[in-house]
């Protein structure tokens, strides 16, 4: 499983949506801006997302994106799954017959698979809001 730009332009923009719609709706305009991600590809995301009610959006001259829940109740593992359908790594056949699949899909995929929707789903967009928060306040001071 490889995680296509969607994926990855996907969570930026999440990140993105959390950190500047505190008070507000954003405009997608302003997080292309911000990203350096094409407006358009934007809206087919974002569309995407509003499908499976991770943003909401607002129409009018107001108008613009927010999160459809708290940032904290938002795992990274929803995000992914809405820009890229099931995250298995292989479709294991849990019904075959054939005793070295079942010794395979058992050992390796289902355990691949396992722990890649674990570790999504342990991950929130408030945890990595934080990390970004936490990440841009670091200043770093080279002397010479």
């Amino acid at each position: 499983m490889k995680i296509s730009t969607k994926g990855r332009y996907g969570l930026k923009a999440m990140i993105d949506l959390a950190l500047n719609s505190v008070n507000d709706s954003v405009t997608l305009k302003s997080i292309s801006e911000r990203q350096n991600i094409s407006e358009g590809y934007l809206e087919q995301i974002f569309a995407s997302l509003r499908k499976k009610g991770i943003i909401q959006g607002k129409k009018g001259s107001q108008g613009g994106y927010i999160l459809g829940n708290s940032a904290s109740d938002i795992y990274v593992g929803d995000i992914l799954r809405a820009l890229e359908g099931d995250l298995s790594v292989v479709d294991a056949d849990e019904n075959s017959e054939d005793r070295m699949d079942q010794c395979v899909n058992y050992n390796v995929w289902n355990k691949i698979n396992k722990s890649i929707n674990d570790i999504v789903d342990s991950i929130t967009l408030e945890d990595l809001v934080m990390k970004y928060n936490t990440l841009a306040n670091d200043v770093f001071m080279y002397y010479i």
